[in-house]
């Protein structure tokens, strides 16, 4: 499923327009983004948590040359499924 796919679900599920449909979508993924961009984490009861992961500087290799590099620490979104998303996809 895309996103247009989620804007028809969301339009004929809700009994709203295409249009409103992918204005609440990308209102969402906004809020969701600059939730996270501040660090905080966003908790949908019964489908999930989006949340920021921290990741440790390391040591990779180039595949190429096998030469060592350092790759530096950052942050990235991750998702945790709740327990009713798990059990609809079991």
């Amino acid at each position: 499923m895309n996103k247009s796919d989620l804007i028809n679900a969301i339009s004929s599920s809700a009994n709203i327009s295409k249009i409103d449909a992918g204005k609440a979508l990308n209102a969402t993924t906004e809020a969701i983004t600059k939730a996270l961009t501040k660090g905080d984490n966003v908790a949908i009861t019964g489908f999930g948590s989006f949340l920021v992961r921290s990741r440790a500087a390391r040591t990779g290799r180039n595949p190429q040359t096998g030469a060592a590099l350092q790759i530096k620490a950052s942050k990235a979104p991750a998702f945790k499924a709740g327990k009713a998303l798990k059990e609809a996809v079991n």
